[in-house]
Formats: structure tokens, sequence, C-alpha cells
């Protein structure tokens, strides 16, 4: 008897990058069972209608469709999260942003005011939020088409209460804006947020061009122009109005960008503490502010 997952497995091994776990995935999207239930169950043997899904997967994925679009969502921080082709697939790196900032909001219970730029999907503000029961977040997207996919996400579990979703390049045109948006109930006496994360554009153009993602997820969340850099300098300029004295920024940075991040936050911030987080593959990942009070 045919193993279809090994079968499966050999047929991804020049399209994806862990063509093992996709196969896995793939036949759960098919069969709909889990991915225990695949391992477990090898040997399947598939329904025509579900042997014609799988076909057509396998031809959508040869001509470049990455795989969460085809299925339709993509786990991140233990939650499968919505995808379409207006957002970005989320990757593993960006959950030690998630983590970053959930041990901080966690030793600081007063601070629970959070702006997301970028959300994208909304895989940051969803499991901010899920994890989280009192978090208040904003999270704003250049795209709208990017925060109907997000809303979904919010409403899936259950935290749309929680997050309002606004169509903006990076932040409200307002300051007062963000006041307004968190609620009195907080107890606060701010008008800014407590935590600003972002995951904005970050490739240069130039390197983006020539990458597989090009062309295939949206190209207005990835390209950050010549250095890889514009839009990072205008979040330097604008983030100090809407952070509290003694907030924190968590910013994903490109592997290569360290020390140019790292020089640009100290040209832009005084009275800061900055570090830089590396990720499980030991490179530069990630950018912690911390404002001084």
């Amino acid at each position: 008897m045919i193993n279809i997952l090994n079968e499966i497995t050999l047929q991804l091994s020049d399209l994806a990058e862990t063509p093992g776990l996709d196969a896995q995935v793939l036949l759960a999207y098919i069969t709909g069972q889990n991915r225990s239930w695949v391992l477990a169950h090898p040997e399947m043997e598939l329904t025509p209608g579900q042997q014609a899904k799988l076909t057509e997967s396998l031809s959508r994925m040869s001509s470049g469709v990455p795989l969460p679009y085809i299925i339709g969502y993509w786990e991140f921080y233990g939650l499968e999260m919505i995808v379409t082709q207006d957002v970005l697939i989320p990757r593993p790196e960006t959950e030690l942003l998630v983590e970053t900032a959930l041990d901080w909001l966690r030793e600081n219970p007063e601070r629970r005011k959070v702006i997301d730029t970028g959300t994208g999907s909304g895989c940051i503000s969803v499991a901010m939020a899920h994890q989280i029961p009192d978090l208040q977040v904003i999270a704003s997207d250049i795209s709208e088409a990017a925060l109907r996919v997000a809303r979904k996400n919010a409403r899936k579990f259950n935290v749309s209460d929680r997050i309002e979703f606004v169509c903006c390049h990076l932040f409200p045109a307002k300051k007062v804006g963000v006041r307004s948006r968190f609620p009195a109930q907080t107890n606060l006496p701010s008008s800014g947020a407590d935590l600003i994360v972002a995951n904005l554009p970050y490739i240069p153009t130039s390197i983006l061009r020539g990458l597989k993602v090009y062309g295939r997820e949206p190209n207005i969340a990835l390209d950050g122009g010549e250095d890889g850099l514009d839009v990072i300098r205008k979040f330097f300029e604008l983030v100090p109005a809407y952070l509290e004295p003694g907030g924190m920024i968590l910013m994903e940075i490109e592997a290569s960008q360290g020390l140019s991040v790292l020089s640009l936050a100290y040209d832009y911030f005084s009275r800061t503490i900055i570090h830089l987080h590396q990720d499980l593959s030991g490179r530069d990942r990630l950018l912690e502010i911390n404002l001084q009070p």
C-alpha cells in the first residue's frame, strides 16, 4: 500500500522549505483531520473528491501559491490564524516579539494599552489579547483588505471587543485619536500607549525583487525602500507622541539590519535603554526600546 504522506512529501521537496510538515498540514486540510491523525494513518486512502482536491492544491503550489493561502489559515503562537493573499503569512520568528511583549506585560500588570502598527492579519494583536484578558489594543494598517482579515481573526478568537482596527499609515492622524480609543475604565491618566509593537516593511527593494516571496505575498507589507529603513525612519519620527513615559517599543527587524537599526534608534531617541534580541537561529530579529520616565 502506498504511503501517501511520504509521496506528498517527495512531491513538495522542491516546492517547500519544510516539505514533511507541509505534507502533514496539506493532508490534514484535505481529509478534515488534524496532523496527529495524519501521522497515525500514513497509508490512508483518499476518496475521489479528496484526491481531486489534493491534485488541485499541488498544482497551485507548483504555480507558486504558498500553502497557507491555499488552505486559508496558518498557525501562529498556537492559534490557527485566517490568512488570505491580502496579508503576510505569519512567521515563527515573529513569535519572539509576542513572547517578549507578553513577558513585559505580565511584569507590568498596570500597563494594558497597546498599539500594533502594521498589523496585517492581526496575528500579533490577537495572540497578545488572547493571552492577556484585560489588554486593550489599537491595531493599524494601511491596507483595508488586510484589516478585514484581522477583524475576522479577532472575532474567531473572541477578542474583537478589545481590539480596535484603524486604517492609516502607522498611527492615527491625531494623538487625540489614541486618547479617545482607549477606554476610561483602564484608570490610567494618560493619552498614549504603554507598549507599541511593530512588524513593518523592512526588506530593501533590490533584495526583495530577488526573493521567492516577491509577488507571492503583498509587496506593500515587505518593501522597506532602498535600504529597507524608509518606513522604520518614519515610525521612529512619529512614535514618541504616542508612547507613555516608561513605555516600551518592540520592532521586528531584518536579520542583517541589527546594527543599522540600532544606530538609527540612538539617533532618534534619548533617555532610552535599547536592546537587540536574537531569534532561535542566533540572528538579530527584535529591537527593544525602553523610554525612561
